[in-house]
């Protein structure tokens, strides 16, 4: 933290090889070593103290549960930054993401004159920081104000060491130039016109600070100008440090040790998988229910494509059979084949696997035919209708899943109910939005209920009412309000 000297290699050691040895006195120690760091961090990533309390806590439960991973217990500071990182990544990318509480600053004993200074050169910092892009920005904040190394950092965005090495090195140029820019700005904005209205108004913007930037390196009037130097370290010294609730540290301890919770913390563990060869988390991914939101946006140009291919087919079809081919069996016999080896009768414009109409290059016999959809075609073709036959009726239909939702007032779990309607259903939890955990799979004969718990992982509500979702195949998602 600025201002502050972090925890030695020493204490890495001594507390990584503790914890492996599971002493829970250890864990208060980590606590208290890491916390204001960790929660200063995740709050510069989330902007909520919610939401960064949250995240402290499950950095705390995912570090005792995966300690033995670590190959190199002499940098445990580093590896919890890159659990940290990664759970406020997964928080970033939650539709449930609580905002709008951001943590209060931690207090100083300093005087008005200095509360003064220290308020403008904030500005000067925010102003030149503004010019650098939002990894560059983290990099430099880990670097200087949290003291971690490009070893730590390479773990904690996940980058090979030369990568690293390259973006810290070009953060600190670019940080000295916007920093050269933003005191011509201060100090000299009356000696040059594009200056003076470039600034009117601090902090700067991202966009009019990296103008600022490119304005003074090709103008001939500031380029005559020098600064002062201002060392990295002095100039982030001001920036503001969130101040940690000090109720945190009771809850955060109690939910990573009491008995009863082990299944929330198992939870929250496998969150921070998986991990590479030396024990480190790798960087978030965005889970493949987020990914299948966009991905009809992606596979729209192809899927019409394929539509217009299976109407010009069926147009084809049609045409031949009323100029006489050969009925209703030898139209299906001869109609051409879409490219990518699918039957035009057979294809699915929902659902497209091979290449576009217009790909010439395909080939029918690297792609083998699809089976006929089992939908019906909502395209008109001459086959006429089946009449119906009542000596062998359709199956029924299959049932659907009738859910009901739940609310857990002050305890840590509660019961939704499922009930199968209409028939059998193979039902199954397929996943939670918000800070829950649920899982569970079975069968149920028409009529039949069965009950789902569902736990709550975050074990803090202070930010008031909060409610979450669990959803279930064969349909159906049933709300949960947990705080």
């Amino acid at each position: 933290m600025a201002g502050e000297p972090g925890p030695g290699r020493d204490d890495d050691l001594r507390l990584a090889n503790s914890l492996r040895a599971g002493d829970v006195i250890a864990l208060t120690e980590v606590y208290d070593t890491y916390a204001p760091f960790l929660y200063d961090y995740c709050h510069g990533l989330l902007r909520d103290r919610v939401e960064a309390a949250g995240a402290l806590r499950n950095v705390v439960i995912a570090a005792r549960e995966h300690i033995d991973r670590l190959t190199e217990p002499d940098r445990l500071r580093g590896w919890l930054y890159s659990i940290a990182r990664k759970e406020c990544m997964r928080r970033r990318d939650s539709p449930n993401r609580h905002t709008g509480q951001e943590a209060p600053e931690a207090d100083d004993d300093l005087t008005d004159d200095q509360l003064a200074r220290r308020e403008e050169r904030r500005l000067l910092a925010h102003s030149a920081l503004a010019a650098l892009n939002g990894r560059q920005r983290e990099a430099i904040d880990l670097s200087v104000r949290h003291e971690l190394d490009e070893v730590d950092l390479s773990g904690i965005f996940g980058m090979p060491l030369e990568e690293t090495l390259a973006l810290v090195e070009k953060s600190r140029e670019d940080l000295a130039g916007a920093l050269h820019a933003a005191l011509i700005a201060q100090n000299h904005w009356k000696d040059c016109p594009s200056v003076s209205a470039l600034t009117e108004s601090w902090p700067l913007s991202p966009q009019t600070s990296a103008s600022l930037v490119r304005h003074v390196a090709s103008c001939p009037v500031c380029g005559e100008r020098e600064t002062p130097p201002l060392p990295t370290d002095r100039l982030l010294s001001v920036l503001p440090i969130a101040a940690i609730p000090a109720e945190l540290r009771l809850d955060v301890l109690t939910a990573a040790t009491a008995e009863d919770r082990a299944g929330n913390r198992r939870a929250i563990a496998a969150w921070t998988e998986p991990f590479d060869e030396y024990g480190w988390p790798l960087p978030y991914e965005p889970s493949p229910a987020r990914a299948r939101d966009r991905a009809p946006r992606r596979r729209a140009p192809l899927i019409a494509a394929v539509a217009v291919a299976i109407g010009a087919v069926v147009l084809f079809v049609g045409a031949m059979s009323w100029l006489g081919g050969g009925g209703e069996t030898n139209a299906a016999a001869n109609s051409p084949k879409v490219p990518g080896g699918g039957s035009s009768t057979g294809t699915d414009p929902g659902t497209p696997t091979g290449p576009s109409p217009t790909d010439t290059s395909a080939s029918p016999s690297k792609s083998p035919s699809k089976s006929p959809s089992k939908s019906p075609s909502k395209t008109p073709t001459t086959k006429p209708p089946r009449p119906p036959d009542n000596d062998n009726p359709d199956p029924p239909s299959p049932g659907h899943l009738s859910v009901s939702g739940c609310s857990m007032g002050g305890r840590d779990s509660c019961t939704v109910r499922i009930t199968a309607v209409g028939g059998a259903v193979n039902w199954r939890v397929t996943g939670t939005r918000g800070d829950l955990s649920a899982g569970g799979a079975g069968h149920l004969s028409a009529g039949q209920s069965a009950s789902v718990t569902v736990s709550r992982t975050n074990f803090l509500c202070l930010g008031g009412r909060r409610t979450g979702s669990v959803s279930f195949s064969p349909g159906g998602s049933a709300p949960v309000s947990y705080c």
